[in-house]
């Protein structure tokens, strides 16, 4: 009987290279798997990110034209709009109509960054011997309405000068509604009050300043509308565009425009601390109340209440 041949140790070195190819092909098919997939999650993350909308907090911003009734200026409302889309505002246009009584209510409760109240505005009344800082509405004065905030001197009624006998009459709002009316609060919002006497006296800044707002901007005197819409459109560019500080927006602002030409009424600022404030684009709230009128007074007339200084 023949010898069997015996395997030679060839053969066992054919067998280990065979199950090393074998895994190298594993290993490659798995690789190039590994890279596919990779490849498909990259792909599928950049296409997520490029698709996903933008994290960034929408800064929104009012523009309250009580004056587009009578005194309308589609000039300045262009150009504010156009400054704060260019910041990254959404911008609302509420038309002179709808500044009424309840509107002032919920304005803390619309959660704008920026409001610009473009209203007329009341002073001291000198026959009651009283001073405060009230805001105009367009809702024409009914006695039947809000008799509780009339009564306890929120509201009052307001006319335009020189008034004659007939002429119409509105509801107005004072210091003492913004503390005690006005639903919710404000954040960090800074209040621009562009129209005459904003800070002639300081109770409506303080009411604004002591129901949230950051910081109170308005003339010292009475100021024409052409001269505060042109100085308001001036001032956002330094606030908003250029991100100035109060102060230094403020004191820009009076440089390129200078004070009132009638009554040399300037702008100030209240609190004081407030100076070195800058208006961040991703944190804070920010008001704008612009106010252009011709001269006014509240009306102390028979059968009209008037509007009388807002005690805290």
């Amino acid at each position: 009987m023949k010898d069997e041949k015996k395997v030679k140790p060839r053969g066992i070195k054919h067998k280990i290279r065979e199950e090393r190819e074998k895994e190298q092909r594993i290993a490659l098919v798995v690789t190039v798997a590994i890279l596919i997939i990779i490849v498909f999650l990259a792909g599928f993350l950049i296409n997520s990110m490029l698709n996903q909308p933008s994290t960034s907090r929408v800064f929104k911003a009012a523009i309250v034209d009580h004056l587009s009734i009578a005194f309308p200026n589609q000039t300045f409302v262009e150009a504010a709009t156009g400054i704060l889309e260019q910041a990254g505002y959404t911008v609302v246009y509420y038309s002179g109509e709808k500044v009424t009584v309840e509107f002032y209510r919920k304005l803390p409760v619309y959660g704008y960054d920026l409001i610009i109240l473009r209203v007329h505005s009341t002073t001291h009344d000198p026959e009651a011997g009283v001073e405060y800082t009230g805001l105009f509405t367009s809702e024409p004065f009914n006695t039947e309405k809000y008799v509780y905030e009339r009564n306890t001197f929120q509201v009052g009624v307001v006319a335009f000068l020189p008034y004659n006998e007939g002429d119409p009459v509105y509801f107005g709002i004072a210091s003492r509604f913004v503390r005690l009316s006005m639903v919710g609060t404000f954040e960090k919002t800074a209040i621009i009050m562009m129209g005459c006497w904003g800070l002639k006296y300081p109770d409506l800044a303080m009411a604004f300043v002591e129901k949230g707002t950051q910081v109170y901007i308005g003339w010292s005197d009475s100021v024409l509308s052409y001269h505060t819409d042109a100085g308001t459109t001036v001032l956002l560019r330094h606030l908003i565009t250029q991100k100035q500080t109060v102060e230094q927006a403020v004191t820009e602002t009076m440089k390129e425009i200078g004070p009132d030409p009638e009554s040399h009424g300037v702008l100030s600022y209240y609190p004081p601390e407030s100076g070195s404030y800058i208006l961040p684009h991703d944190s804070s709230r920010i008001t704008l109340i612009v106010d252009t009128m011709p001269q006014f007074r509240v009306m102390k007339k028979k059968n009209l209440e008037r509007i009388s200084v807002c005690q805290s």
